[in-house]
C-alpha cells in the first residue's frame, strides 16, 4: 500500500480520506511458541492483505512468515526482531508490530510497545500464562497499555477455557470478559460461538486455514445450532457458555482502555478460527492513537505540530545498500514528504526526503503520514533510538530504556584485515539494540554485552551474513556493567579518573562502570555514596 496524500488522497476504495482514516497501531506478545507470528499471518490474510496464510503453514520455503523476513529467523524459525505490518481493512489502517517472544530480545520488545496503543497478548490454551508472557504484560501495566487476549490453538487438546479465564485473572490481576466460546476443545471442538454478535462459527474440519461457516442465530437458545454441530456439543455450548455469560463481566470500554479489563477471544490462529472476531474488537474498540509522555508535557495527537520518536533502528534490511531505517511513531501532526524536522538531540533539522512505510521486509515510498502511524527514515547514522523529531517547538519524548547487560564478552576477530568492518557491523548493531558496545578507556578490545546468550548466536551469525565477518567471543574480566552519573561533576570525575582500568564508553558515549562480579560492584557502591549506577538508562 503506498500512502500518499497527494496522488492517492483516498484508500483503494475511494471511501474515506487517508488523513481521516482511523488508526490501530498495536502489537502482538507473547511467550515463544504461543503462535505470535501465525497469527500475524492470519490477521494479514484476514484484512485481506496476504492472500494466502500458507507461509505458516506449507513446507519449504512457503512456510517463511511474512513478518520474520531475516535469514536468521527464517532458518531458525523464531522472531529476533520487530517488524512492522501496515495494512487496511474498512476505514481503519491498523498498524501490527510483531515483536520477538524469547526473552533473549525482550528488550527489542519493550522498546517497540513504548511505539503502541493497545496490545493483543497471545495465550497457548494448553499452557495457559507463561513466564515471559507475565513479563510482557507487566511492561504494557506500567504504561497503561490496553490488553486483548487472543487464546491459541483450542482446536487442540488444552484447559477448559474457565480454567484459562481464572487463571487471566488471578495472576493477572484483570477482570476478564470473553467475546466467544468454544464449542469445545481438542476433538471435541466443533466451533466458535460469538457472544457480541450471536452467532456461530461452525468449524469447517478440512485441511487448510479455513474459518468455517457462520450461521446467525437470535441467542445461545436458538434451535439453529442443534442442526449445525452434534447434539452433545450444543448442549454443551449453551450450559457453558450460558454459565460464562452469567459469571463473567460483559465488557466495558472504559475498563478496557485504562488497562483494567481485557477483552477474550478463543480461537486458533493456524486455522484462522476466531480471527475476524479479534480484527472486530480491535476495530470497535481498540483506542486511537494515544497521548504520549514527553517534556515538559505529554503530545497529544491532535496537535498540528508533526512529532515523532525512533523506537528502533534497523541495519540492512535491504543488503545490496548496507541501508540504515529509523522507525518512527508518528506522535502528532502530519508528515509530508520533503519537509523539514529537528532532532532534538543534536539540535540540527533534517528533510525527510524518502519517509516510507513497511510491510514487513517490503517498503514503498510514503507521501503522508499521521498520528498513530509508523514510518521508517532512512538515514546514514543520523538517527538513533530516542531520538525525537519535531516540525517546531521544543519538546522531547521519554520512556524508552535500555537495560544493563548480562553477559559481558570480548570479542576476537579471525581475519585482522577486517577490522574496519568488524568495528562497523558492531556500531551498527549496536544502534539496533541488538547488543551493548563497550569501548573501555583503557585498551583497545571492544567488550559486547547482551541479555541473553542467543544474541550472541545471533550477532555471530549477522555479522557473518551481513558484513562478510568472522568473530569470536571469550569471556571478558567483568560481570556487572552499570551507567554512571552525579549530580557533582568533580565527584564523578574522581570516580573515573580511581577506577580508570574499570571504565568504559557505551555506543553513545555515555560512561559505564565494568565490575568484576557483584560483590565488588556493592562494595565500590558503599564506598560512593554520591554515584548514581544505573541498571537501566532512559534514552532521550
Amino acid at each position: 500500500m503506498t500512502l500518499d496524500s497527494s496522488v492517492r488522497e483516498s484508500d483503494p476504495a475511494g471511501t474515506v480520506p487517508f488523513s481521516r482514516m482511523e488508526r490501530r497501531t498495536f502489537a502482538i506478545i507473547s511467550h515463544p511458541d504461543a503462535g505470535k507470528t501465525t497469527l500475524t499471518e492470519s490477521l494479514l490474510q484476514a484484512a485481506g492483505a496476504v492472500h494466502e496464510a500458507g507461509e505458516v503453514k506449507a513446507r519449504g520455503d512457503r512456510r517463511r512468515a511474512r513478518s520474520d523476513w531475516m535469514k536468521i529467523e527464517q532458518q531458525r524459525g523464531i522472531s529476533v526482531t520487530s517488524s512492522v505490518m501496515t495494512f487496511q481493512r474498512g476505514d481503519i489502517l491498523f498498524n501490527l508490530l510483531d515483536t520477538p517472544g524469547h526473552q533473549d530480545f525482550s528488550e527489542d520488545t519493550y522498546r517497540t510497545l513504548t511505539a503502541v496503543d493497545c496490545a493483543i497478548m497471545v495465550i497457548d490454551a494448553a499452557k495457559g500464562i507463561e513466564p515471559q508472557t507475565r513479563k510482557l504484560f507487566e511492561v504494557c501495566r506500567l504504561r497503561n497499555v490496553p490488553i486483548v487476549t487472543f487464546v491459541n490453538k483450542v482446536d487442540r487438546e488444552g484447559l477448559s477455557p474457565f480454567a484459562l479465564l481464572d487463571e487471566i485473572a488471578e495472576v493477572l490481576q484483570l477482570d476478564v470478559s470473553p467475546q466467544n466460546w468454544p464449542t469445545g476443545i481438542g476433538g471435541l471442538f466443533h466451533g466458535l460461538y460469538d457472544l457480541r454478535r450471536s452467532g456461530l462459527l461452525v468449524a469447517d474440519r478440512s485441511d487448510g486455514v479455513v474459518p468455517g461457516r457462520w450461521i446467525a442465530t437470535e441467542s445461545i437458545e436458538d434451535p439453529a445450532i442443534d442442526t449445525a454441530i452434534p447434539v452433545d456439543a450444543a448442549e454443551s455450548l449453551r450450559e457453558d457458555g450460558g454459565l460464562a455469560l452469567a459469571s463473567y463481566p460483559t465488557f466495558d470500554l472504559e475498563a478496557f482502555r485504562q488497562g483494567d479489563l481485557t477483552p477474550v477471544i478463543f480461537g486458533s490462529a493456524l486455522r484462522g478460527f476466531g480471527v475476524e472476531q479479534l480484527l472486530d474488537v480491535l476495530a470497535d474498540d481498540g483506542p486511537p492513537p494515544q497521548p504520549q509522555p514527553a517534556r515538559p508535557a505529554p503530545v497529544d495527537p491532535g496537535e498540528s505540530r508533526l512529532t515523532g520518536f525512533v523506537f528502533k533502528v534497523q541495519a540492512n534490511m535491504d543488503p545490496n545498500h548496507r541501508d540504515r531505517v529509523a522507525f518512527v511513531r508518528i506522535c502528532s501532526g502530519k508528515l509530508e514528504r520533503g519537509m523539514k524536522v529537528t532532532n532534538t538531540r543534536i539540535g540540527k533539522p533534517m528533510a525527510l526526503h524518502n519517509p516510507i512505510t513497511f510491510f514487513a521486509r517490503d517498503r514503498e515510498l510514503a507521501h503522508g503520514a499521521v498520528a498513530g502511524d509508523i514510518v521508517g527514515i532512512p538515514n546514514h547514522g543520523t538517527l538513533r533510538v530516542g531520538d525525537t523529531l519535531t516540525e517546531k517547538g521544543d519538546v522531547t519524548f521519554t520512556g524508552l530504556p535500555d537495560f544493563a547487560p548480562e553477559i559481558l564478552r570480548r570479542v576476537r576477530l579471525g581475519d585482522p584485515l577486517k577490522v574496519k568492518q568488524m568495528r562497523r557491523g558492531l556500531s551498527d548493531l549496536a544502534e539496533e539494540g541488538v547488543i551493548r558496545l563497550f569501548k573501555p578507556a583503557l585498551g583497545s578490545q571492544w567488550i559486547v554485552g547482551v541479555i541473553g546468550e542467543l544474541q550472541l548466536d545471533v550477532l555471530q551469525t549477522r555479522l557473518d551474513q551481513e558484513y562478510g565477518v568472522a568473530l569470536e567471543f571469550e569471556p571478558s574480566p567483568y560481570e556487572v556493567a552499570r551507567w554512571i552519573k552525579s549530580d557533582d561533576p568533580a565527584l564523578l570525575k574522581k570516580l573515573m579518573e580511581t577506577h580508570r582500568s574499570s571504565m568504559a564508553e557505551d555506543q553513545d558515549e555515555v560512561p559505564v562502570l565494568l565490575m568484576r562480579n557483584g560483590w565488588e560492584f556493592g562494595r565500590l557502591q558503599e564506598e560512593w555514596p554520591g554515584i548514581t549506577f544505573s541498571a537501566v538508562r532512559e534514552r532521550s
